[in-house]
């Protein structure tokens, strides 16, 4: 299974001079956030696809115009050809806008999924920001969660996928990085990852997983 994964920043290739031989054979495309509906709308009609979002801390205008086609995956598990998404959107608070919170409100958003991740785990944990400690910084927008951390210790997911800390702040700031079993990718811009395809019979269960309920857009 490959994915395309994007955020903070529309790739100029894809928007303006968009073709499909530049998805490479993705299966689907995960946006971690800080991206204009629009762009997310062009893509998941363009390329026929899935795309799974969560929101960035200037993703405020889609309370009015969420982008079109798109399945939003904040606070849920769901699967995806055998593997499952956790996502967990927004930032560190830092003023009074939406899509920001304190370290203890995504700890409680967090607990309120024990009882699917328990039955389930995570294979690709899908956020906006960084975890405390790999790839943020010391601004109070820019801090990282330490319950991310948490999380990749107690279910060792494969992938951390998150945005928020543009490469161009740090040039010299490693896109990914190791945590455990974990590795963490900094995905601002766009990037590729590829995971070896399950066999249906070595997929897991569905059950304690939150599906998507409604028939998606690319499906039509």
């Amino acid at each position: 299974m490959k994915l395309l994964v994007i955020s903070d920043a529309p790739d100029q290739g894809l928007w303006d001079y968009f073709s499909k031989e530049k998805l490479q054979g993705a299966d689907a495309i995960v946006s971690c956030g800080d991206l204009p509906a629009s762009y997310l709308t062009f893509l998941v009609t363009m390329a026929n696809k899935p795309l799974f979002y969560v929101h960035g801390n200037h993703d405020t205008r889609y309370e009015n115009q969420p982008p079109e086609g798109c399945d939003c995956i904040e606070d849920q598990v769901v699967e995806f050809k055998g593997y499952r998404l956790l996502g967990l959107g927004g930032c560190m608070k830092y003023n009074s806008s939406t899509h920001q919170y304190t370290e203890r409100q995504m700890k409680r958003r967090i607990a309120k999924l024990e009882r699917t991740l328990k039955r389930g785990g995570v294979d690709i944990l899908i956020t906006h920001a960084p975890a405390q400690g790999l790839g943020d910084m010391e601004d109070a927008c820019h801090q990282g969660f330490s319950c991310f951390r948490e999380l990749m210790e107690q279910y060792a997911p494969r992938y951390h996928l998150h945005g928020h800390v543009h490469l161009q702040y740090t040039p010299n700031a490693p896109r990914t990085r190791q945590f455990g079993d974990t590795t963490v990718v900094n995905v601002s811009g766009k990037y590729f990852i590829e995971l070896p395809d399950r066999p249906y019979e070595d997929r897991p269960r569905a059950k304690g997983l939150r599906r998507l309920l409604r028939k998606p857009h690319w499906a039509e």
